[in-house]
């Protein structure tokens, strides 16, 4: 629990925002929550979607969805007591759940994020395949055992006898070519300082242990998964979705330093090859040369969730597994994640994290466990996990939900309803939050399986989550 002046600025500074983003909202869109500036551009500028088949087919121009509605609604859900009437929410939710478009297997939960208490629940507790939705689970795990501040590191060791430098990979697959540049940059002047013009370029992936390509295989979805990695192993200058990736990621990114270190001045000799770095703190001849780190955890963790980014879900995994001293490996970081959430007090019998990324059809989560997860990060004591909800997709505009919401009943959702999606091959899901007529934070979790077709399942899923907004229909009055 934060101390009282912590809490205070915190809501102070949710004011400013809420004050900021309803002033832009006719302008600009949905309001969304305190997402942060730079994520909102990367959100609107990205037009491609991660995670498996999230993107839709080609469609024509269709207008904007409605503007969302003012924002100090959504701050009194946040932070005010819940005072509904009772009423009888089944009564609108399991004419929706009937849709053949789901499949025969259908779960739901939906929560008062405010109070915990389960509003309407289909099957809660089973645990069923996530797909992407269980990103929420992985990234509030990782928040909770890093905090938002955390950076990934990516750093340049030379040897004793200065010959050798080698690149130490951290598990940043959001390095990219520029940072990579100044990395090189920093390094060549580190060794002009040292008197050494000629050194051989080794690279450590140490870090990371277990097989390095997803249970999947190849795939455009997914890059091997390595500790050194440039751009997440993409070939084209793509920032999210589905590209081509390189067979060896760490190969590739040493090579490509190795040439900017050239360009920097330093002479490089031979091809840079795999090799362990010593470490400056127990070797008194190895040193440190040069460092560069990642955007903070809680930028990390809304790019993961908004664009449904595979990769940096997979490498958040493992920085919680380092975290809580479990190898960095698959098996490791399904533990660690297990064991970070039973630390918060989640309901995770049952559940089963084979990956990060929910690209394994072998996970397995329960929709009150999505809804669990969903109300930790609205906790006002727990305002480290905040991003996980400013990092979901906007029904509508953002991310994996930018082409969803936009005709018929599921239209009220626009702007309303922000979630996570998640699609396999016969497995469709959404988890979320969405504020009701009288201002009230509902967390929600609707998972399908054995659906047929996703272009008749994922309009069902946000008609579900539609009819809980405002504009979604006449919702009873809850409990």
């Amino acid at each position: 629990m934060p101390e009282p002046k912590t809490w205070q600025l915190t809501a102070c500074s949710a004011v400013l925002g809420l004050a900021l983003a309803a002033g832009a909202v006719t302008a600009a869109g949905p309001w969304d929550n305190g997402q942060r500036k730079a994520e909102r551009a990367l959100a609107a500028a990205a037009a491609p979607t991660g995670g498996a088949h999230h993107a839709p087919p080609a469609a024509p121009h269709r207008p904007a969805p409605a503007p969302a509605p003012s924002a100090p609604g959504v701050l009194r859900a946040l932070d005010t007591p819940a005072t509904g009437r009772p009423g009888d929410l089944a009564a609108v939710l399991v004419p929706l759940l009937a849709d053949p478009g789901l499949g025969p297997l259908r779960t739901a939960s939906v929560v008062d994020a405010t109070t915990g208490k389960q509003l309407y629940g289909e099957g809660a507790t089973t645990a069923m395949t996530p797909a992407s939705t269980i990103k929420i689970a992985t990234t509030v795990a990782a928040l909770s055992a890093l905090g938002p501040d955390h950076r990934i590191a990516t750093t340049v060791v030379a040897s004793p006898d200065g010959r050798t430098v080698t690149l130490v990979g951290g598990g940043d697959p959001t390095l990219d070519r520029a940072r990579l540049k100044t990395l090189a940059t920093a390094t060549a002047r580190a060794l002009k300082g040292r008197g050494v013009t000629s050194v051989r370029v080794a690279h450590d992936t140490s870090l990371y242990q277990g097989p390095g390509h997803h249970p999947i295989g190849s795939d455009e979805n997914i890059a091997p998964v390595s500790a050194l990695m440039l751009n997440a192993g993409r070939l084209d200058d793509s920032y999210s979705g589905t590209a081509r990736r390189t067979a060896d990621p760490a190969g590739d990114t040493a090579t490509a330093f190795a040439d900017l270190l050239s360009q920097a001045g330093t002479k490089v000799q031979g091809a840079p090859a795999p090799g362990r770095a010593p470490k400056p703190a127990e070797d008194s001849g190895a040193a440190l040369l040069a460092r560069t780190e990642s955007a903070p955890l809680s930028a990390l963790v809304e790019r993961t969730l908004t664009h449904s980014d595979n990769d940096l879900a997979e490498a958040l995994a493992r920085q919680t597994a380092l975290a809580r001293r479990q190898p960095a490996s698959f098996a490791g970081a399904g533990t660690a994640v297990r064991d970070e959430l039973t630390a918060l007090g989640l309901p995770t019998a049952g559940a089963r994290f084979a990956d990060g990324s929910g690209l394994s059809r072998d996970d397995r989560l329960s929709a009150a466990l999505l809804t669990g997860l969903l109300t930790r990060a609205a906790d006002p004591a727990r305002p480290a996990l905040r991003p996980v909800l400013t990092g979901l997709p906007v029904g509508g505009f953002s991310g994996t939900l930018k082409t969803r919401f936009d005709t018929g009943p599921a239209l009220g959702g626009a702007g309303l309803v922000r979630a996570k999606t998640g699609t396999l091959r016969g497995v469709n899901t959404l988890a979320g939050t969405v504020v009701t007529a009288d201002g009230r934070l509902l967390a929600f979790a609707f998972l399908a399986g054995r659906t047929t077709s996703a272009s008749q399942a994922q309009p069902a899923l946000d008609r579900l989550s539609a009819a809980l907004a405002p504009q979604g229909g006449p919702v009873p009055n809850l409990p």
